[in-house]
């Protein structure tokens, strides 16, 4: 994968059970603290393009707020309708206490 890590947010900016989306190189990136592990995914829902960040997370995937649709915050995976595309997922480390993610 190209591209350079990122600053996010600070660890303790993300407790468990959370989530934060914020711009990285002109992508918005949602990171989701849920079951004891980070994940970053994309912003926004694949079947139109509506913000991820008030969605439900839980059992390490996300609902989109405005129809439904359901991901799998691992591999993106679309899981129902009406959504049949996946949404992107980026590479997360830990370093010095942040949260970094590979756009």
């Amino acid at each position: 994968m190209s591209g350079e890590f990122t600053r996010f947010c600070k660890v303790a900016e993300l407790p468990p059970e959370s989530k934060k989306a914020a711009k990285l190189n002109n992508t918005w990136v949602l990171v989701c603290h849920t079951d004891g592990r980070l994940f970053a995914v994309s912003g926004v829902c694949s079947h139109q393009v509506k913000p991820l960040v008030n969605g439900r997370v839980r059992h390490c995937m996300i609902t989109c707020p405005v129809h439904g649709a359901r991901f799998n915050l691992e591999t993106g995976a679309a899981l129902n309708l009406p959504a049949t595309q996946p949404i992107a997922t980026y590479e997360l480390r830990v370093v010095d206490d942040w949260i970094e993610v590979r756009v």
